[in-house]
């Protein structure tokens, strides 16, 4: 019971986070797993598992309070399918304890990526997004290698080319859930799904903090937020590196 609600704990957290500023579940509680020893694999399945219930009650959340547009969301989903199907089925196929390291290096630039978004500070005039079908493609294709990327890349890009950060969250965090329904698939009929009791814990506290963080998009700072989570998947990463590395 514990360790269930930990990972509550843990599920409602990366959610609230996610939620708000768009990115960061997935690089949250994979960091998370990898730092216990779950391996990279096995730890991806999880997290996707959860997400097809957690991005699915955070899209219908942002819709409720008009944060999505759905020809976005159309625009990403689609090629963001094909390359988390390609992601998963890679990461199914090679031996954990040789991606182990690669893994963690991943989640190290990608918690980089976060910091350096939270301490830049641009003021950019509104623009449409563009490049919507390479950055789909390319953020559920490093979200299934790592776990997370999803966010990171297709959420900062977009904000980076000046489009409106409500409605780039919301359509990206709907456009998401068809993206790891078809993680989830792939690793299901590849690996299959372990760690239930995990699952679980994600799923519930993903699902309560979906509406309370779609709430608050563009009502609270997101700096400090991202600040702190950049540095947590940092350091977590630097340790799953260590772990993996060989001991002379």
């Amino acid at each position: 019971m514990s360790d269930f609600l930990l990972f509550v704990a843990v599920g409602f957290s990366a959610q609230l986070i996610d939620g708000a500023i768009g990115m960061a579940y997935g690089l949250f509680s994979t960091s998370v797993l990898l730092s216990i020893g779950v391996t990279p694999a096995v730890a991806s399945a999880s997290v996707h598992a959860a997400e097809v219930f957690t991005t699915g009650a955070s899209g219908l959340s942002h819709w409720r309070f008009g944060n999505v547009n759905w020809s976005i969301v159309r625009r990403l989903a689609v090629p963001g399918m094909i390359g988390g199907g390609i992601g998963a089925y890679i990461l199914s196929n090679v031996d954990g304890s040789t991606i182990r390291p690669f893994v963690g290096a991943y989640l190290a630039v990608m918690g980089v990526w976060v910091l350096s978004k939270a301490v830049r500070n641009r003021n950019m005039e509104e623009k449409q997004p563009r490049f919507l079908g390479a950055l789909g493609f390319t953020g559920g294709f490093l979200d299934a290698i790592g776990g997370g990327g999803w966010g990171p890349i297709v959420t900062s890009s977009m904000v980076g080319q000046g489009a409106r950060p409500k409605t780039t969250i919301g359509s990206t965090r709907s456009a998401e859930f068809f993206v790891t329904t078809t993680i989830s698939i792939t690793f299901l009929s590849t690996i299959g799904l372990e760690l239930w009791p995990i699952i679980l814990g994600l799923i519930v506290g993903g699902v309560f903090a979906a509406p309370i963080a779609a709430y608050i998009v563009g009502r609270v700072p997101d700096r400090p937020m991202m600040i702190i989570v950049g540095i947590v998947i940092c350091i977590l990463a630097f340790r799953e590196v260590l772990r993996g590395l060989p001991i002379a």
